[in-house]
């Protein structure tokens, strides 16, 4: 996706949103300064942009009982596409799994699972992560504590 040129009202539109995306139209045109139909075109271009995918709902994981984060960090027997692109699929259909990103170093992947407990996370891993076809080696790491969450980006150091 190219880069999309923010200028500073578009910069306040996307941090009130990311604060609360249930804002009106009209409460967030008054956040940032504008009347209502101009900040709802605003926002209308920075959603067919692309620049704001979608608005979503942050639930808290341990009040709905799934209160561990797995850390996960797959090695595959061989980085080619097919052995990638196999991984990638299989891993997307898993709910358990929250992120998941290709990485540089010792590991290919690094995945956050959410469980409720460790015989889930074992559940999970027995039957679906070492079942994958090219799965090398897996490592769990498993978070004691949460010490830093966020949603929203750092708009500041955004060049309009």
């Amino acid at each position: 996706m190219p880069r999309i040129k923010l200028d500073s009202i578009d910069q306040n539109i996307l941090t009130a949103l990311q604060e609360n995306a249930r804002l009106s139209n009209v409460d967030l045109a008054r956040k940032v300064g504008l009347s209502p139909s101009p900040c709802l075109r605003r926002v209308r271009a920075l959603e067919e942009s692309g620049v704001i995918r979608r608005y979503a709902t942050l639930v808290d994981q341990a009040a709905i009982g799934l209160p561990m984060s797995v850390f996960v960090s797959v090695s595959l027997e061989r980085q080619i596409e097919t052995g990638l692109e196999t991984f990638e699929a299989t891993i997307k259909d898993r709910p358990e799994v929250m992120e998941c990103y290709l990485m540089t170093g010792t590991s290919d992947y690094l995945l956050r699972i959410v469980v409720a407990d460790l015989a889930a996370y074992e559940t999970f891993l027995k039957e679906h992560l070492t079942r994958i076809p090219g799965v090398r080696s897996i490592e769990s790491s498993f978070a004691l504590k949460q010490v830093a969450y966020r949603t929203a980006l750092p708009l500041d150091g955004v060049e309009a």
